[in-house]
């Protein structure tokens, strides 16, 4: 079986980081465009992919290793060191085991971490499609109706809001989506593999539908029940959409991430 850690020239407990690093140096390496084509070049840069391709991703890195552990144990059972002894016998076995474990740990640990990246990304934007949508049926004028204060404070959260918005929408873009561009560039500009599951076009028409589609929705609801509503809360409510409407979702955002925080610190 292939040692795809020797071939990176790493070790078996490499973060994702330091296989990350150790692919793109030995692929600017033995890239066949700075080696003139030659073929030992080439078929040296095809197994450095091909271990990137394995180990570089975590689910396929922690069913590799489950195999590799397995092999080792084999040869370790039938080396001449090997005892019949039920003590060595019994120290293979936790030997094992513990490794076993360290995969199992590291395989948890990654997902925990994917578990959690996606987490900043759907939350903020269901956050800002069902805020878009409330504040279209409700049509609050919290800003009108506001003191100097009042929209010093909304003002402020306001501007939180959208730097925090703008934070979490630019890491998700980074981390699940590519260009055209991005594609045809080359490794020896140390650029990251494409294996992003979106488009950042398709990204960007799916939050400017999202949006339109949520304030949409909103707009046709709170029109049907207009007067319920403006009886419930009337100092609050106007009976039509104000721009002052697009200071709510960043700031609803804002919270609902902060709660998501919380609550996450709470659990780990």
């Amino acid at each position: 079986m292939t040692d795809f850690y020797k071939i990176l020239k790493i070790s078996s407990k490499a973060s994702d980081a330091e296989i990350k690093s150790a692919y793109r140096r030995l692929a600017r390496e033995l890239h066949p465009d700075v080696n003139g084509g030659a073929e030992i070049s080439s078929r040296e840069f095809a197994r450095v992919a091909k271990a990137y391709e394995v180990l570089g991703n975590p689910q396929r890195r922690a069913d590799y290793d489950k195999k590799l552990l397995r092999q080792q144990f084999n040869k370790t059972e039938t080396a001449v060191f090997s005892s019949e002894n039920p003590h060595a016998k019994r120290w293979r076995q936790m030997a094992y085991d513990r490794r076993y474990n360290e995969i199992i740990d590291r395989m948890i640990a990654d997902e925990r971490r994917e578990t959690l990246a996606l987490q900043k990304i759907i939350f903020p934007t269901v956050a800002l499609f069902v805020s878009t949508c409330f504040v279209a049926i409700l049509k609050p004028e919290i800003w009108a109706n506001s003191e100097a204060v009042g929209k010093t404070i909304l003002l402020a959260l306001f501007i939180a809001g959208v730097f925090h918005l703008a934070g979490r929408l630019r890491a998700a873009s980074e981390r699940y989506t590519y260009t055209n561009e991005d594609i045809h560039d080359s490794i020896l500009q140390e650029t990251e593999p494409v294996r992003k599951p979106f488009t950042r076009a398709s990204a960007i028409g799916f939050l400017v539908l999202g949006f339109c589609m949520s304030l949409g929705i909103g707009l046709i609801i709170g029109n049907y029940f207009e007067i319920v509503i403006a009886e419930a809360v009337p100092s609050f409510l106007s009976p039509n959409l104000k721009p002052e409407f697009v200071f709510y979702p960043p700031i609803f955002v804002l919270f609902v991430d902060m709660m998501h925080a919380f609550t996450s610190r709470m659990d780990y």
